[in-house]
């Protein structure tokens, strides 16, 4: 198989700089570049890891407001080095849907989920298996 990483998640949005804005300052993303689609109506915008951009997050804006054939991704999962640290510093800020508490899988993994601005679930995940 030659499948070998997740390029992108592409999540539909309803403003991109609200989001744009949401990625960098709550999930910590580096915006790298807005352009509009080649149909001159939808907008992408691309967002990495600092300094790590092997996995991306496209934005898309543009669609009518109705749930796009593709649908919509259901959440985002991002590697997080220290779980309870996150959980604190997302907690102070104004987030919604941020779960009650963190949940610890059967493995020791453990993670907590979140809300973006147009209602996508993002889940911050701390794993136990090596090389994440």
């Amino acid at each position: 198989m030659t499948v070998r990483k997740i390029e992108h998640v592409g999540i539909m949005s309803s403003d991109l700089e609200k989001s744009i804005a949401f990625y960098v300052q709550v999930v910590g993303l580096e915006h790298l570049e807005t352009m509009t689609h080649t149909n001159g109506v939808i907008r992408l915008a691309f967002l990495s890891f600092p300094g790590h951009r092997e996995t991306e997050v496209e934005l898309i804006e543009g669609y009518d407001g109705q749930l796009a054939a593709e649908g919509r991704v259901h959440h985002v999962a991002f590697a997080v080095d220290d779980i309870e640290e996150e959980y604190r510093r997302i907690g102070s800020l104004s987030v919604r849907g941020l779960d009650d508490a963190i949940t610890t899988l059967p493995n020791g993994s453990r993670y907590f989920f979140f809300l973006g601005p147009d209602g996508e679930s993002i889940e911050f995940f701390q794993s136990t298996r090596g090389g994440q």
